[in-house]
This record gives C-alpha cells, structure tokens and sequence, in this order.
C-alpha cells in the first residue's frame, strides 16, 4: 500500500528554514532517521521509504506554494495514490508555535498551498498535519511572519517537534486519522 506524504513549500535559499517551509523541513528530518535522500524529479523533490510494510512517496514540490496542487496531482496520480493516502504537512497560523494537529479535511485558511491543491484536486478532504506556527507579529505583516526565518528562542521548539511529526506521520499509515488524531491532538 502506498502513501502519498506531501511537505509544503517554497524552494531557494531564500526561503530556507523559513516558517512556511516547516513541511520540507519535517519531510527531511524523516529522510535523515531512515536513512534516504531526495532525488529532483517532475514537479518535486522525491525519496521513498518503507515502513511496516508500506511504501511512502515523500514529496517536497518544486512548483512554489502557489502551485503545489500541480505537483500533488501528477504524483497521486503517477503513483496511483487514492485522496485517502494522502498526507499534507503544513504551516497554520492559528495554532501556537509548535502545537501539531491532525485534521481530516476543512478550508484552506488562506494558505496558498492548501488553496492550489483544492482547485487541482477538486477536493478539500484529504488529511493535513498542521504545525502551529503561532501569530505573534503585528497586523499588516503576516507575509513577513510566514516567510520569515525562525529565531532561535523558535529553533529550539520546533527542533523538539521533529520526532512527534514522524511519529504521527508513521502511525497514519498503521493506525489510520481518526485514531491518530484520538491519540496525537489531545496532547
């Protein structure tokens, strides 16, 4: 069985360990513990792993933010992934720096990742692992707070978030959204 996991975000150095990477950063973080590297391919940087028995395709889409859902599309679709083992790990805003959700399926809350893969897809119901990266920034400079670099107060947390993110990333392949969000969200 295959899974699709998809982290989003913005590729060049300019948008290195920005907040709205967080998604390329997770994905990384789970290639370095098993040991795999990314290979640029159509649309996005690949890696497969296995894990219990499942192959997952991780994806960290080259076509920018804005046009993630092109990059979604061609490798659900190259790799004959159905929406349902599809995984999203995404920058929100409304969650605190470092809080990490699960969530099924909901709007795009004004994310232009999650925006594009909704008007490709034709669907708002695929899973998305949401990492809060908190809203602690003057009103007017949301766009400043999203691509701007973590601190290092920042670094810190979010460092300390690595192994929760690929643990809830394993277990929905094994144990399914509901029960990892049943587990994973009340903490």
């Amino acid at each position: 069985m295959k899974y699709l996991i998809v982290g989003l975000g913005n590729i060049g150095e300019e948008y290195l360990n920005s907040r709205h990477n967080i998604g390329f950063r997770i994905l990384d973080a789970l290639a370095r513990v098993s040991n795999i590297s990314f290979s640029d391919k159509r649309y996005g940087a690949i890696a497969e792993m296995k894990y219990a028995g499942k192959t997952f395709i991780l994806l960290k889409p080259n076509t920018f933010m804005n046009l993630s859902g092109r990059s979604v599309q061609y490798w659900m679709q190259k790799e004959n992934i159905e929406l349902d083992k599809v995984l999203i790990l995404v920058d929100d805003l409304a969650l605190p720096l470092g809080k990490v959700r699960m969530r099924l399926k909901g709007g795009d809350a004004g994310h232009n990742g999650l925006k594009s893969i909704h008007q490709i897809l034709g669907s708002q119901d695929y899973v998305r692992l949401r990492f809060g990266i908190g809203s602690d920034f003057q009103r007017g400079y949301q766009v400043d707070h999203v691509l701007g670099r973590w601190t290092a107060e920042e670094e810190v947390i979010v460092n300390s978030k690595m192994d929760l993110c690929i643990e809830i990333i394993k277990a929905f392949a094994t144990m399914g959204s509901e029960r990892v969000m049943t587990q994973y969200n009340r903490n």
